[in-house]
């Protein structure tokens, strides 16, 4: 949460620097691909009152951000998903609105594009955090276990070292590959003790089970214990 948090209040201050820059110090060469118009084209657009209106878009971002940065010191659980979805949709929202402040001719060609860039942006994270939290589980075959998903992987019983239920997830303090939402972590993670660990976790879900292989570490449980118990026990004995 702290690393999140520190993303967080990062972004809220780039935003505000870039908005007052922009608005109060003219620095326009901080908006994207502004320097490489012509200096007719650059003083149309400030006529139009284009930079103007990105320096304000990027402050109403921060503002917005920090309506919301409250969210993190509760108990709801999706309050950074929250932030960097309004973060993600206010953003491009507003610079398709922005492109009415282009010039004549290239302003349907702005739209196009940067309303393009939008429909692909959010296509793609929607569709990772549709993946992201897909369930996953720990399967039995024969000669081998499965962990099914995004990240999973197939290792051989002969492979494992060590295998242990533990009462309390160890401390992550990394995430190095991975997807870390809400209520589920899946991927690479370093994880004190441990170092570079396969994470399948289900965040407050105790007990979570610990496998070492010849190859990886992996950290897995089911929001069901039963079930961990059950993948425990069974990996027990294979290992036997």
């Amino acid at each position: 949460m702290n690393f999140l948090l520190g993303i967080q209040i990062f972004l809220i201050l780039m935003f505000l620097f870039f908005g007052w820059a922009i608005i109060k110090k003219e620095w326009y060469w901080l908006i994207s691909n502004f320097n490489r118009k012509s200096e007719d084209e650059k003083q149309r657009l400030i006529q139009n009152g284009y930079p103007q209106g990105v320096g304000k878009l990027m402050l109403a971002t921060a503002g917005g951000m920090i309506i919301l940065l409250p969210l993190s010191f509760t108990g709801f659980l999706y309050g950074v998903e929250v932030q960097f979805g309004f973060m993600l949709v206010f953003l491009l929202g507003g610079l398709i609105y922005l492109t009415r402040y282009e010039v004549r001719e290239k302003r349907k060609r702005s739209y196009i594009i940067q309303s393009s860039m939008a429909i692909i942006t959010i296509g793609l994270v929607a569709g990772l955090y549709y993946f992201g939290y897909q369930d996953f589980e720990l399967k039995e075959n024969s000669d081998s276990f499965e962990v099914t998903g995004l990240y999973g992987g197939d290792w051989k019983y002969s492979e494992i070292q060590d295998v242990q239920l533990l009462d309390e997830m160890p401390e992550v303090t990394w995430r190095q590959n991975g997807i870390g939402l809400a209520t589920m972590s899946k991927g690479q993670f370093k994880v004190t003790g441990y170092g570079s660990s396969l994470l399948f976790i289900h965040k407050n879900s105790s007990p979570y089970l610990y496998i070492e292989t010849d190859s990886k570490k992996i950290f897995i449980n089911s929001k069901n214990p039963e079930d961990t118990r059950e993948w425990y026990e069974m990996l027990s004995e294979k290992t036997d």
